[in-house]
């Protein structure tokens, strides 16, 4: 069966390969580069669905977009964009578009989506938000890509978000793009760092407490749940809750309600949850630390965030953004020769993009220029805490600086942040020196080893030392 599709492409040689693509697949293509000439030809002919770019010969082809879905609205219509940030996609997907596709993409993705979107098949849920600021998620790379198009797709419904990705990589402004972006705008957006809080408070924190509950709790206090009511609950470093307190949150979740420690009333709740972890939960899951069931609660759209060594040509666009960010919070205004920025491209970055924007902030204060050049960018390399970890020892009070650096805990969390990350490795490695027995770790530790037991149940680590 033939179909007809219009393309809407200023770039002659992409329009030559989409156009073979789809005659393949039995269409018959219709082709120009300009608003004009779309709106002459939507309004002579029929189509069975229209793919177009933004950038066009004489104008905007999004913002020009309501037009031409008023002269054929039941048209399902392709963007095409090499405008490659998170704010492209979000202003693709308000105009009620079938889908988005960032330049390069893939043909037979495009070519699928297209005969999908001919046959009426499989539209995707999009935003019918208004929003169009992007949030600071900079980068152009197509990893980067991936996720914005996911971020898009989860924006008009209430789906639980679990986002994955090495410490740095920015799930807390993934969260916030979903909560600001999507329907819950206009409610709360309360973020909790659940590795951050004593094990004995955690539900606390979480479900509030009543007056009474424990020592201490001298009047009732709303927990994050209630706190996030009509809005979103953003749970960080959901890897290292305890077992209690998962059990606690996945009954939460089953049922929409909530229950404050000290309290018999079960209280209604209406919240959207994003997790985020930079753990690999299955291992975890197959030694029974975090339970399986919640998982998939949690995980029903993952959302994976690439490390910054994997999004090629996002290094320089991310030290510009953090000097524009530096500037408005009170440092000199200075700019990145290109030398410096070629430098800056070639580093590993293992604190990913939280590691360049601290970094970004020392060379915006320490430049004695307005031009931040390449000797100061290899001065302060060569001067990185950790930077030959490989090469010998590493001073303590560096190593400590410098994770902190990366973790960037929250104010009133920083002493049980830190304690809880030293104390892993260090019962760990005892274990593993005295092969685990427990006794002897004690010994090793110069601690009693009731006290080495109960750290270790806490931590959840096992009599092997994992």
């Amino acid at each position: 069966m033939s179909r007809k599709a219009l393309l809407v492409e200023d770039d002659a040689a992409i329009a030559t390969v989409i156009t073979a693509a789809l005659e393949e697949e039995a269409f018959t293509v219709a082709r120009c580069d300009s608003v004009a000439q779309r709106d002459w030809l939507l309004a002579e002919q029929q189509f069975d669905v229209m793919l177009t770019d933004v950038v066009l010969t004489d104008g905007d082809g999004i913002a020009t977009l309501p037009a031409a879905m008023a002269v054929c609205p039941d048209m399902p219509v392709i963007i095409l964009s090499a405008q490659n940030t998170l704010d492209t996609a979000v202003r693709a997907t308000d105009t009620g578009a079938f889908e988005y596709f960032p330049k390069p993409f893939d043909l037979d993705e495009l070519v699928r989506a297209a005969c999908q979107a001919a046959d009426g098949r499989g539209a995707v849920d999009l935003a019918d938000s208004a929003a169009t600021s992007a949030l600071p998620l900079i980068g152009r790379s197509q990893p980067m890509q991936d996720v914005y198009r996911m971020i898009t797709r989860v924006l008009r419904n209430d789906l639980t978000v679990l986002v994955l990705g090495e410490s740095g990589t920015g799930k807390e402004l993934v969260a916030e793009a979903i909560h600001q972006l999507g329907a819950r705008k206009d409610g709360p957006f309360v973020a909790v760092n659940t590795a951050a809080i004593p094990r004995d408070l955690i539900e606390s924190e979480l479900f509030g407490h009543e007056k009474g509950a424990f020592t201490g709790a001298t009047a009732r206090q709303l927990g994050k749940f209630e706190q996030a009511n009509n809005g979103t609950l953003f749970l960080d470093e959901i890897g290292d809750m305890p077992p209690e307190a998962q059990t606690r949150l996945l009954r939460a979740l089953q049922s929409g309600r909530i229950r404050r420690v000290g309290g018999n009333e079960e209280v209604p709740i209406n919240v959207r949850i994003v997790a985020a972890t930079n753990r690999d939960l299955q291992p975890l899951i197959a030694d029974g630390s975090f339970r399986e069931d919640l998982y998939y609660r949690l995980a029903v759209v993952p959302i994976q965030l690439p490390p910054l060594r994997d999004r090629t040509g996002d290094v320089e666009p991310l030290a510009r953004h953090f000097l524009r960010c530096a500037a408005q919070d009170g440092l000199p205004a200075r700019s990145l020769a290109a030398a410096g920025a070629a430098l800056l491209d070639a580093q590993p970055w293992r604190g990913n993009v939280r590691e360049l924007r601290n970094f970004i902030y020392r060379a915006a204060l320490l430049a004695r220029e307005e031009e931040i050049d390449v000797g100061l960018i290899g001065q302060l390399l060569a001067d990185r805490p950790l930077a030959s970890v490989a090469g010998g020892p590493v001073d303590m009070a560096q190593a400590l600086d410098h994770w902190l650096g990366q973790e960037n805990p929250a104010p009133g969390t920083l002493y049980h942040t830190a304690l809880a990350a030293f104390e892993r490795p260090l019962f760990e490695h005892a274990l593993r020196q005295t092969g685990g027995n427990q006794l002897r770790a004690a010994r090793l530790l110069g601690i009693n080893r009731n006290t080495l037991r109960k750290r270790l149940t806490d931590l959840q680590i096992g009599s092997d030392g994992h």
